[in-house]
């Protein structure tokens, strides 16, 4: 497993830059969504729901690869390829986080009644940047 640098991790745990990640599908075609980014003490993650084709792709297939750019200068981003695992304990209160980080709302305002939110840890095999290490 690779590490994320102090400036790659700062990067995506201190700014509102949304991500693209990409899991893949039964065909082994590529499936790419906007998500949001959440950096701790376990790494690097995002937030769906149980049920989704994303969770669904990712139980089938845990290879997955995410990339954030700075809106305001696309010569600055961080790329990562590795493997992800779902997990349940604790995502109620990560989406929240990241409703707060992303909108500043305390609380997460687009929950579905029966929703089940899953947390999808990224163990990174590959890191790449620009713009953040120099």
């Amino acid at each position: 497993m690779t590490a994320l640098t102090d400036a790659q991790a700062a990067f995506l745990r201190d700014n509102p830059f949304v991500g693209v990640v990409t899991d893949l599908r039964a065909d082994g075609s590529a499936h790419s969504t906007v998500v949001w980014v959440d950096v701790d003490e376990g790494g690097v993650s995002i937030n769906t729901a149980r049920g989704r084709v994303k969770t669904r792709n990712i139980a089938r297939d845990p290879r997955v690869s995410l990339i954030v750019v700075d809106p305001g200068n696309a010569f600055r981003w961080v790329a990562i390829s590795g493997s992800a695992t779902l997990v349940d304990d604790g995502a109620e209160a990560q989406i929240d986080r990241l409703a707060t980080k992303y909108l500043g709302h305390d609380a997460y305002q687009w929950r579905r009644p029966g929703e089940r939110r899953v947390t999808v840890r990224i163990a990174p095999e590959r890191v790449e940047a620009v713009g953040l290490d120099g």
